[in-house]
């Protein structure tokens, strides 16, 4: 009985190993800046800058028929921690997968000097590592997508050179409609029932780079959001008509509900079931709605980190990979 356990326990370690360094990594991170960022009006309202720089997974021994890339933050959101759940999908369908930060402590991409910095560092990745500009993907949730939709929108707006030929985005669970957003945060303070920490931060932030609150500067608002229920033009929709998009939310609504007090209304995925309605009045019919129900989501937080977790990352590389043969 001995030697069958240890032929295959080798031949385990064998594949696993295979498996393991089928893939090739390559880092680059400049070094912290020592100074941080006001982000409220308190006197402790701080936040250290970050790591700038990129992680890219590259499929070994392939040609690389695309790249997932994710606008993710170097230290807040655990570093590549939504990246790193598609390495093993995207090396088997022979893509690579790029991680992107910028310097800026939760970048919301209110300056351009962020989307510039984002574009110079996938510009250097992509000529620097040979990646072809085709079948390029926009994914993730939170910030990382809240990124991807302003730094499509600032790209197809510039004249740069090097623009990315993007065939699919991939939303999850994130905020589209910065006005709602704000109101969201406005009632959260009001009634104090829950950790105030992220309304206060949050309203900050928008009041101080949009300019005003959405009462005293609404169309600020509607440039900044990706599509918003309050925009009668909605003109930001045609710069997404033309791309396949994903899109995935967790309503999650007694939890909403009984853990925060919140209704349908604070919720983002009334942002993008609405993001989604205007796609298809401006023609585009290649979308795809996903709702994770209670039993697909085991976690006991709801969160938009938590939806992109349950999310089953196989099956989305398979529409990614449909796509590419539209």
């Amino acid at each position: 009985m001995k030697t069958p356990f240890k032929v295959l326990f080798l031949l385990f370690l064998t594949i696993f190993s295979t498996k393991s360094f089928s893939q090739k990594m390559v880092e680059y991170y400049e070094p912290v800046k020592n100074d941080s960022l006001r982000v409220g009006i308190g006197e402790n309202d701080f936040l250290p800058f970050i790591q700038k720089g990129y992680t890219l997974m590259l499929p070994e021994n392939k040609e690389i028929k695309g790249v997932l890339i994710f606008l993710e933050d170097s230290k807040y959101d655990k570093k590549n921690r939504s990246s790193k759940q598609m390495y093993t999908q995207a090396s088997e369908k022979d893509f690579a997968v790029l991680s992107v930060s910028t310097e800026i402590p939760l970048d919301f991409y209110f300056s351009k000097s962020s989307m510039i910095s984002t574009h110079k560092l996938i510009r250097e990745v992509f000529d620097k590592h040979n990646l072809p500009n085709d079948n390029i993907y926009f994914l993730g949730a939170s910030l990382i997508g809240h990124r991807a939709m302003r730094y499509i929108k600032f790209m197809k707006g510039s004249d740069f050179k090097f623009q990315l030929k993007i065939k699919g985005i991939v939303t999850c669970n994130f905020t589209m409609d910065f006005t709602r957003k704000w109101y969201q945060h406005k009632r959260d303070i009001r009634l104090n029932r829950i950790n105030l920490w992220e309304p206060k931060l949050i309203n900050y932030l928008l009041e101080t780079y949009l300019g005003g609150t959405p009462k005293t500067n609404p169309e600020n608002y509607h440039n900044f959001s990706s599509y918003s229920y309050f925009d009668e033009e909605n003109k930001n929709i045609k710069i997404y008509k033309d791309y396949g998009v994903r899109a995935y939310i967790e309503p999650a609504i007694k939890y909403k509900l009984t853990k925060q007090l919140r209704t349908l209304y604070e919720n983002n995925s009334t942002d993008i079931v609405g993001f989604l309605a205007e796609l298809k009045l401006a023609g585009n019919e290649n979308t795809d709605l996903i709702v994770l129900q209670p039993d697909d989501n085991p976690s006991t937080k709801k969160n938009t980190q938590s939806t992109w977790d349950a999310i089953n990352k196989d099956e989305l590389m398979d529409w990614i990979q449909k796509q590419t043969k539209k």
